[in-house]
């Protein structure tokens, strides 16, 4: 009897499509993100709209082609950016996040920027400190690197915040750096609505924080387009109390803090629970960003500022 072989590759080829197919509850994840957007989103009536939308769709079949997690989390998230653009609202397929989320580890599983976020501190020519900050890491896992970085940067008679690479944190380390460069007396830097418990919270500077305080220190920030969330909430903060000069690009515009929320073991949402509220200006910069005092390339900023703080030394 002749036997037949087929070849080894004709039989990968045939289980590809197979393999390719992940297992997944379309409608136990769409019910679980639209009870998470209505309970929590900081608008209820944009949350609501999401959770009615979603279901909607789950309903009509449209999600049934989908066959990839990756484009499932996808669709979702632009599905809840059509009610609402807010660059906050992420879905994503990712085990390996979820599993850290719930196992509770530090950061929630995200890669924690090099040196916290200090990634350099320097004193150029004629004193002028030099921070290029990548990131707001929390107080709680950040402090030594905060406090030796600041500690250096204060004793020069100008410095320059670079904030271009830096999408955002915490408002503890926010915080933490601002109480170097004002006086001895508590400000009033920002305030936070969140919807979950429908409360208002206030952030102050701690000047106990400080080794030293410098309020007259001449201050300029870097932006660019990049500069996101935390990072805008400390340019906004700065610019408003006139402590600063910003140069570069208008910023990313979101304003809208929360955190990461298990849809099931491999989804998650970020979910914007609050708003800022300057207690300057009654509003934030979500959606439009903050303009700054000089506009100029994210390229030419630095030398821009550090011709700034030179003539502001020699005055």
């Amino acid at each position: 009897m002749k036997k037949h072989f087929i070849p080894f590759f004709f039989l990968l080829f045939l289980a590809a499509p197979v393999l390719a197919q992940e297992s997944f509850d379309k409608k136990a994840i769409v019910n679980r993100l639209a009870d998470i957007m209505n309970e929590n989103y900081v608008f209820p009536e944009k949350g609501k709209a999401m959770h009615d939308l979603i279901k909607s769709k789950l309903g009509k079949g449209d999600y049934d082609d989908i066959t990839s997690a990756d484009a499932f989390a996808e669709q979702l998230d632009a599905d809840l950016k059509s009610i609402i653009y807010d660059k906050h609202i992420r879905v994503r397929f990712n085990k390996e996040r979820v599993t850290a989320m719930q196992n509770r580890a530090p950061g929630g599983g995200r890669t924690m920027p090099e040196n916290f976020g200090f990634k350099e501190v320097k004193i150029l020519e004629d004193n002028i400190g030099y921070l290029d900050l990548r990131g707001f890491m929390d107080m709680r896992v950040a402090r030594k690197a905060a406090k030796v970085a600041m500690d250096e940067l204060i004793e020069a008679d100008a410095i320059i915040f670079d904030l271009r690479q830096n999408g955002g944190g915490s408002p503890s380390m926010i915080r933490f750096i601002s109480a170097y460069i004002f006086g001895e007396e508590p400000v009033h830097l920002n305030d936070f609505y969140w919807r979950p418990s429908d409360s208002y919270s206030e952030s102050w500077t701690r000047p106990s924080a400080a080794s030293v305080h410098k309020p007259d220190i001449p201050v300029y920030v870097l932006t660019s387009d990049y500069t996101f969330s935390a990072a805008e909430e400390f340019t906004y903060n700065l610019k408003n109390l006139e402590r600063a000069t910003i140069i570069g690009e208008t910023t990313g515009g979101g304003a809208h803090p929360g955190g990461p929320m298990v849809i099931n073991d491999s989804f998650f949402v970020n979910v914007p629970q609050g708003r800022a509220i300057n207690p300057i200006t009654k509003t934030n910069w979500e959606g439009t960003g903050i303009e700054p005092h000089i506009k100029t390339t994210k390229e030419e900023a630095l030398e821009k500022a550090l011709e700034l703080a030179r003539k502001a030394l020699t005055n």
